[in-house]
């Protein structure tokens, strides 16, 4: 009888544990509606409750604020038990931080910032390959030889993915310039329409974007100008003039380091992947890119994965002329996290301060 009563005792522990669900959270600082960066993170967050199927609980907060003012939401999350955090946005980094400090047994995992702590990940994808990529395919495109980027903050994420464009430009029309015009805000879709439409009135005839609605994508289309979107597939912005874009797949790693956890196996360890691991990509392109450009684009897109070609391969000058990254040579990851300068082939100017 004794035995049979520790059996049972032992029995429950075990169905009670196995019932206690993971809590995970999502900071956003956007708009889930977005179509853009925050619309990306909630595809994953969607994705790893369909892959859990019930082992999980999510919950997300939508446009929180860049800076210490992300701070009470973060630690209202931890205060009510999550297990994970994921804070979004690089504004978040230092909220992030502090919160992580204060609530140990919490897991924080942080997008795109740089600050780590015992139980605080920095993680981000290597966006600047299918950028690369979007580049290529917008120096094919062009007639005008007139290209607009149309850029959220300057910081060196910001720059980097920039001038990995440009360098794609380059590498097959280097007659072609790449025109950027700052919005100051990851989010704001009347500034983006004005930015494409100043873009386009200086001669544009491709508009690409690193912000976060489909503004740019839409005035585009209604210009009849070539779009390249951003973060998410755009192409229903842009039936008709919208080529690709370079996109998130958040899924693979929110999977990843939920499982990790849930098994309690996860060692904190900065993420920083690439094409090859699923991370991020091309969206589809769409009927309006031709069959020379597709074969170019799948070339380097393979070559790029197999890691047999990296898109800042020197030499790499910048806009006074200076040779920034020598012949043959491939910079560190910690210069392509800390760049704040462009490549020659682009104009415009980074403002002083940079961003956030």
């Amino acid at each position: 009888m004794k035995k049979l009563f520790v059996f049972l005792l032992l029995t429950l522990f075990i169905l009670g544990v196995g019932l206690a669900k993971l809590k995970v959270a999502f900071v956003y600082v956007g708009p889930v509606g977005d179509h853009g960066w925050t619309y990306a993170h909630d595809l994953g967050r969607r994705y790893i409750e369909k892959v859990f199927d019930g082992d999980i609980t999510t919950t997300y907060i939508e446009n929180v604020p860049d800076g210490m003012e992300a701070k009470p939401v973060i630690e209202s999350l931890a205060k009510r038990g999550f297990n994970i955090i994921f804070t979004t946005s690089f504004g978040f980094m230092d909220a992030t931080l502090e919160v992580a400090k204060a609530y140990p047994k919490t897991f924080f995992f942080h997008c795109s910032g740089y600050k780590t702590y015992k139980n605080m990940t920095a993680y981000f994808g290597r966006m600047y390959e299918p950028s690369f990529l979007a580049g290529i395919i917008a120096g094919m495109m062009t007639k005008s030889n007139i290209i607009g980027y149309v850029a959220p903050i300057p910081i060196p994420e910001v720059v980097r993915i920039t001038n990995a464009f440009a360098l794609g430009v380059k590498l097959v029309n280097p007659k072609a310039k790449v025109h950027v015009v700052w919005t100051h805000s990851w989010y704001d879709p009347a500034t983006e329409s004005e930015a494409a439409r100043s873009l386009i009135d200086l001669g544009a005839d491709v508009i690409a974007q690193q912000t976060d609605s489909a503004a740019p994508v839409q005035v585009a289309e209604e210009k009849g100008v070539y779009s390249i979107g951003y973060n998410s597939d755009m192409k229903k912005f842009g039936p008709k003039m919208y080529l690709t874009a370079p996109i998130w797949n958040w899924g693979v790693y929110y999977e990843r380091v939920v499982r990790e956890v849930m098994n309690g196996t996860y060692k904190s360890e900065n993420y920083w992947g690439g094409m090859a691991d699923g991370i991020v990509k091309l969206a589809p392109l769409s009927s309006a890119v031709p069959y020379n450009v597709r074969k170019m684009v799948r070339v380097f897109e393979e070559a790029i994965k197999r890691g047999e070609f990296h898109p800042f391969l020197g030499p790499v000058y910048d806009q006074e002329g200076k040779l920034r990254i020598k012949d043959g040579e491939i910079p560190s990851d910690a210069e392509l996290l800390a760049m704040m300068w462009f490549v020659d082939n682009i104009v415009g100017t980074i403002p002083k301060g940079g961003g956030e």
